[in-house]
């Protein structure tokens, strides 16, 4: 019996625009979904907790010269160590960035961003995403879900979702303890604790089996970074393919269908 194929392709939300290099992905998957049909699926890594990864870079419709815009988080502590499905938009980021947007991109790419609103960044980024039509006939897994993380493989490298001075950050399990980089060499231990699978979330190099041992793709397609460091040895019923090119692939994506 064949198996229907299901293409995949990862990336934590990576802007309120989002980056070039994600639509390569989505444009790589759909053209081959279009070869040999089945389903789509993106592993939406939104446990991740790095700021870095939502700056969306524009550039200035005048001058041509490229500003890295980003969310403004509800505080300092979220921004530092929150995942991103917990960070909360800080009130008035929407308006003022809002204002700074005829800079950058034309009218309905700002309607769009002005009609969308989310309590938070990772739930931002993915409605931008779908109202640019970005995600249509896609299935969106989120590694956030706690259906997702109940049904995932163990793995011995991993982050887990604790409560820590009042709010959700996302800690690295490490030697019986949990650890929060706090920059340098400074690392904070945090008190011990009882945690359960849909705490969990994986690290780096344990991404690729955690994820496949849920969605159990056929095909992978991967950006340029992920090359470097995915075991491709731990699946091995997968094909991998690498992304399609793209121009100025960190800067943001702001086209819309005609």
């Amino acid at each position: 019996m064949s198996v229907e194929p299901i293409i995949a392709f990862g990336q934590q939300p990576c802007g309120f625009f989002p980056r070039r290099f994600l639509v390569a992905k989505i444009r790589t998957a759909r053209r081959l979904q279009a070869l040999m049909g089945g389903r789509l699926v993106f592993f939406c890594h939104d446990s991740d907790h790095d700021p870095r990864e939502t700056r969306t870079i524009l550039r200035h419709r005048a001058t041509g010269e490229p500003a890295p815009l980003n969310f403004a988080v509800a505080t300092k502590l979220q921004r530092k160590f929150s995942p991103l499905y917990v960070k909360r938009i800080a009130p008035g980021w929407h308006g003022r960035t809002l204002q700074q947007l005829p800079n950058y991109v034309d009218g309905r790419v700002i309607d769009l961003f002005q009609n969308t609103s989310a309590v938070t960044v990772a739930d931002f980024c993915l409605e931008m995403y779908r109202r640019m039509g970005l995600l249509d006939g896609i299935d969106v897994a989120r590694s956030s879900d706690p259906a997702f993380r109940r049904n995932a493989c163990e793995v011995s490298e991993f982050f887990v979702d604790v409560l820590y001075e009042g709010e959700i950050v996302r800690a690295r399990a490490r030697d019986g303890a949990l650890h929060l980089h706090a920059g340098g060499e400074s690392v904070v231990t945090l008190p011990a604790t009882a945690f359960t699978k849909e705490q969990i979330s994986p690290t780096r190099d344990t991404r690729l089996r955690w994820m496949q041992s849920v969605i159990r793709c056929t095909h992978y397609v991967t950006g340029a970074g992920e090359q470097a460091y995915l075991h491709q040895n731990e699946a091995p019923q997968v094909t991998f393919l690498s992304r399609d090119e793209i121009d100025r692939s960190d800067e943001a994506y702001t086209e819309l269908p005609p």
